[in-house]
């Protein structure tokens, strides 16, 4: 099953008729996703309570993908992350079997270095054994080692729109996680219809198309239309 989701939950006035009136903005939203995409481990750490009232809150088909830190992607830089990681990994546990891929997004300035990356991805590795996904933003990942040493662990690239590195044609398969951010003007702008359809038709059957252009409160619209187009 192919999972629409978008990144946070808020639902904006104009659709809000569109779910259930009943319960949290969490519940509200998983009445008609299967999917959200929690963006905000990303700038702060959650109690362990949380996820579970999270978990709580939806059902059982609902699934959360979950952005990694950026104490560990950005502060770290990807170096000396076995620690960090283990603390993400017990924060988030208790989503349990609710849980969907977990989500790296790498800064702008980080460069593929095998030496830095065979290492971090062996400590993810050796830690968790769940769907991994990757959204890299300098040009030095497109290349072969990079596209091996992501395979070699079984890390799966995202296709965002824009696409800073891999376009795409750069996917030989179908991509299993989309996001798409908006443009022409990143984070507002809406999709079409036609965008989206040809999203869509690229994305893999059991993967992930993730709107995150929340901020004009397009997303929500999109991720509707996705839902009526799919």
């Amino acid at each position: 099953m192919r999972i629409i989701a978008t990144a946070a939950w808020s639902i904006p006035k104009p659709v809000a008729q569109r779910f259930s009136q009943q319960g949290s903005g969490l519940s509200r939203y998983a009445s008609v996703f299967e999917g959200v995409e929690i963006n905000s481990t990303f700038y702060r750490r959650h109690k362990a309570s949380t996820f579970a009232r999270w978990a709580e809150a939806v059902p059982d088909s609902f699934r959360f993908a979950i952005k990694v830190p950026k104490e560990i992607t950005h502060a770290r830089a990807m170096k000396d992350i076995a620690g960090a990681f283990d603390t993400f990994l017990e924060d988030i546990a208790p989503l349990d079997r609710k849980r969907g891929p977990l989500l790296c997004q790498l800064p702008p300035s980080l460069k593929f270095d095998v030496d830095v990356f065979a290492p971090a991805f062996k400590a993810m590795r050796n830690a968790d054994e769940g769907q991994m996904v990757i959204e890299v933003r300098h040009k030095s990942w497109a290349s072969s080692d990079a596209f091996d040493l992501l395979k070699s662990y079984g890390i799966d690239r995202v296709l965002a729109d824009p696409a800073p590195v891999w376009a795409a044609e750069n996917f030989g398969e179908p991509p299993k996680y989309i996001r798409l951010h908006g443009k022409p003007r990143m984070y507002y702008s809406s999709y079409t219809d036609a965008e989206i359809r040809s999203f869509l038709d690229l994305s893999a059957s059991q993967g992930w198309c993730v709107f995150d252009n929340t901020a004009s409160g397009a997303a929500i619209d999109n991720a509707l239309s996705a839902l009526e187009i799919s």
